[in-house]
C-alpha cells in the first residue's frame, strides 16, 4: 500500500512516518508538514491509505481527508490526534481508523490489518532484553536446540524487523572463524532449529524470510526493547543481552535514548 502521513508538528510527524514506515504492508511513504503539500502530491499520486493528524494549521485533518476522498474515493483515512473529543467528526466522515497519540508500530499494524480485514495475530511470545536476553512462551522459558540458535533469535530480535543477509549474519554469529562454506552451512541448521522452535508452539510468523533476507515481526512478540523504543516508559538500567557482546552498541544506544 502507498501511505502519506501528515502533521504539522515534526516531532510528531517523523514518529508517524516510522511507525508507518514499519508497516510489511506499506510499500512507499511520503510525508508531509503542511495540509497544501499533502494536496499537491494527492493531485499527482496514487494514495491507498492516509494518516492525518487532525488539528493541523490550515484547513486542517477533517477537510483534508473529504478532499483526498474526493480524489481518490478508495483512500483510506486514519486519523491521528491527542484528542478524543474528535472521534465523533472522524466516524462522520467514514473514517477507516482513530488513532490517539503517542503512535505506535503496533497500533499503526492494527489499524491496517483491520482494513485488510485480517484479525491481529495474538503474541505468543514474551521476549526479554533487558538484562539477560530470555524467551518465555506461556509463562516458561522457551527451549532452543542450540545456543547459537537462541543468539540467531536474539540477533534477529536486535535489528527489530529489518532483514539481514546470510552472510551479515554469519558476520555477527561467527566473527573470529572465516570458513565461509562451514559457516553457512551452520547456519542454515540453526535457521532450521528456529523455524522448528517457532512452528512447535503456532508462532511460526514470527521469522520471516524474504530473499535474501532473514527478519522477525516485532508485531508479534511482547518485548521490553521493542516497548522502551516506541514509548520510553520502560526503566532501562544500563544492561541490554548482556551474554552477547555484539549486542553493545545497541545498549550504548540504549543509554544515550534513555
Amino acid at each position: 500500500m502507498k501511505a502519506i502521513v501528515v502533521d504539522d508538528e515534526i516531532y510528531m510527524l517523523e514518529a508517524l512516518r516510522e511507525a508507518v514506515e514499519a508497516s510489511p504492508d506499506i510499500t512507499r511513504t511520503n510525508a508531509f508538514s503542511s495540509c497544501s503539500a499533502a494536496l499537491e502530491y494527492a493531485t499527482e499520486n496514487h494514495i491507498d491509505i492516509a494518516f492525518l493528524d487532525i488539528n493541523m494549521r490550515g484547513i486542517g485533518g477533517l477537510e483534508l481527508a473529504e478532499r483526498l476522498l474526493q480524489l481518490h474515493p478508495g483512500c483510506k483515512i486514519i486519523f491521528c490526534t491527542g484528542y478524543e473529543k474528535y472521534a465523533v467528526s472522524a466516524f462522520q466522515l467514514h473514517a477507516s481508523g482513530y488513532l490517539m497519540k503517542p503512535i505506535t508500530r503496533a497500533a499503526v499494524q492494527k489499524e491496517i490489518d483491520h482494513i485488510k480485514g485480517v484479525k491481529a495475530t495474538e503474541k505468543l511470545l514474551t521476549v526479554k532484553c533487558f538484562g539477560n536476553f530470555e524467551v518465555f512462551y506461556g509463562g516458561e522459558s522457551l527451549s532452543f536446540k542450540r545456543k547459537k540458535t537462541k543468539e540467531l533469535f536474539a540477533l534477529l530480535v536486535d535489528r527489530n524487523g529489518a532483514g539481514l543477509t546470510a552472510k551479515q549474519i554469519c558476520a555477527v554469529l561467527f566473527p573470529h572463524d572465516t570458513n565461509d562454506i562451514k559457516n553457512s552451512a551452520y547456519l542454515r541448521q540453526l535457521i532450521l532449529d528456529l523455524k522448528q522452535t517457532l512452528k512447535s508452539i503456532g508462532a511460526s510468523d514470527v521469522l520471516r524470510h524474504e530473499t535474501p533476507y532473514y527478519r522477525i515481526d516485532p508485531g508479534l512478540l511482547n518485548c521490553d526493547y521493542f516497548e522502551f523504543l516506541e514509548t520510553r516508559n520502560k526503566k532501562f538500567i544500563g544492561e541490554y543481552m548482556t551474554q552477547y557482546s555484539w549486542a553493545e552498541d545497541t545498549c550504548a544506544m540504549l543509554q544515550f535514548e534513555k
